[in-house]
Protein backbone atom coordinates (compact mmCIF):
# COMPACT_ATOMS: atom_id res chain seq x y z
CA UNK A 1 0.00 0.00 0.00
CA UNK A 2 2.87 2.34 0.82
CA UNK A 3 4.41 1.61 -2.57
CA UNK A 4 1.14 2.56 -4.24
CA UNK A 5 0.92 5.84 -2.32
CA UNK A 6 4.56 6.64 -3.13
CA UNK A 7 4.05 5.82 -6.81
CA UNK A 8 0.96 8.01 -7.02
CA UNK A 9 2.75 10.85 -5.26
CA UNK A 10 5.69 10.62 -7.66
CA UNK A 11 3.34 10.50 -10.63
CA UNK A 12 1.47 13.51 -9.32
CA UNK A 13 4.66 15.47 -8.79
CA UNK A 14 5.87 14.71 -12.30
CA UNK A 15 2.62 15.05 -14.24
CA UNK A 16 -0.20 16.51 -12.20
CA UNK A 17 -1.36 19.59 -10.43
CA UNK A 18 0.67 18.59 -7.38
CA UNK A 19 3.68 20.03 -9.20
CA UNK A 20 2.20 23.50 -8.66
CA UNK A 21 1.77 23.05 -4.91
CA UNK A 22 4.64 23.57 -2.47
CA UNK A 23 6.43 20.43 -1.28
CA UNK A 24 5.20 20.69 2.36
CA UNK A 25 1.60 20.90 1.17
CA UNK A 26 2.14 17.87 -1.05
CA UNK A 27 3.71 15.88 1.79
CA UNK A 28 0.88 16.75 4.18
CA UNK A 29 -1.66 15.68 1.57
CA UNK A 30 0.20 12.44 0.95
CA UNK A 31 0.34 11.76 4.69
CA UNK A 32 -3.39 12.38 5.03
CA UNK A 33 -4.23 10.09 2.13
CA UNK A 34 -1.88 7.40 3.45
CA UNK A 35 -3.36 7.54 6.93
CA UNK A 36 -6.89 7.39 5.51
CA UNK A 37 -5.91 4.30 3.52
CA UNK A 38 -4.46 2.67 6.65
CA UNK A 39 -7.63 3.38 8.65
CA UNK A 40 -9.78 2.08 5.81
CA UNK A 41 -7.73 -1.11 5.50
CA UNK A 42 -7.85 -1.70 9.25
CA UNK A 43 -11.63 -1.20 9.34
CA UNK A 44 -12.14 -3.54 6.39
CA UNK A 45 -9.94 -6.22 7.94
CA UNK A 46 -11.73 -5.89 11.28
CA UNK A 47 -15.20 -6.04 9.70
CA UNK A 48 -14.33 -9.14 7.66
CA UNK A 49 -12.92 -10.95 10.69
CA UNK A 50 -15.93 -10.11 12.85
CA UNK A 51 -18.33 -11.18 10.05
CA UNK A 52 -16.69 -14.61 9.77
CA UNK A 53 -17.00 -15.26 13.51
CA UNK A 54 -20.75 -14.61 13.68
Amino acid sequence: MFVLVAALLMLGVLLGSVAHAPLPVTLVGAALIGSWLLVFAARERHSRRSTRRS
